[in-house]
């Protein structure tokens, strides 16, 4: 037997049934609650404990993500969406449509982080707008970062759904 045929032997390479596939899940949902805008949740919280230095760090470190992810979002945006729609189109048909795992894993991983994204450019907007200082920025940040946590949660709770039937599916299956 070769090393791939091993590998694949003993590890099972569905997706759903991976456990990579579920760590990555975590750290994804992890990551995007804790950087709310490019910000640290926690440098959000001591500034807003402390103010002073912190506060102008904070707001600082928004001002800078808020003024890149728009610029983006003006130069690239509409290009961006529609390579976006069809990426997730062709995973959505690809996934659910001809059945592949792979497409539905990757399918369920990204269309939330899509929703995250735009409510990310509309935040931004609001702050460029002029929630910018003090306690308006905290509290922007603080109202999208439960946004990002509750659409986080749904799609762990979807994913973790969806998981369970496919591997529940492929063992009646004998697969």
């Amino acid at each position: 037997m070769n090393l791939t045929g091993t590998i694949f032997s003993v590890i099972d390479m569905r997706s759903f049934s991976n456990l990579w596939f579920w760590i990555a899940l975590a750290v994804m949902w992890s990551t995007a609650s804790h950087w709310v805008l490019g910000v640290p949740w926690d440098m959000v919280l001591r500034a807003r404990r402390k103010g002073g230095q912190l506060q102008t760090d904070v707001e600082d470190l928004a001002r800078i993500y808020v003024n890149r992810m728009l610029y983006i979002g003006r130069v690239s945006g509409t290009a961006l969406m529609v390579l976006m729609a069809g990426f997730l189109s062709a995973l959505g048909v690809l996934g659910f449509w001809y059945g592949m795992q792979f497409a539905q894993a990757v399918f369920l991983l990204a269309a939330p982080m899509s929703l995250v994204g735009l409510l990310s450019l509309r935040a931004a907007t609001a702050i460029e707008a002029g929630e910018n200082t003090g306690e308006a920025l905290f509290r922007r940040l603080r109202r999208h970062r439960r946004v990002v946590q509750t659409i986080g949660m749904i799609s762990i709770f979807v994913t973790a759904m969806w998981g369970m039937f496919q591997n529940m599916h492929m063992s009646v299956l004998g697969q």
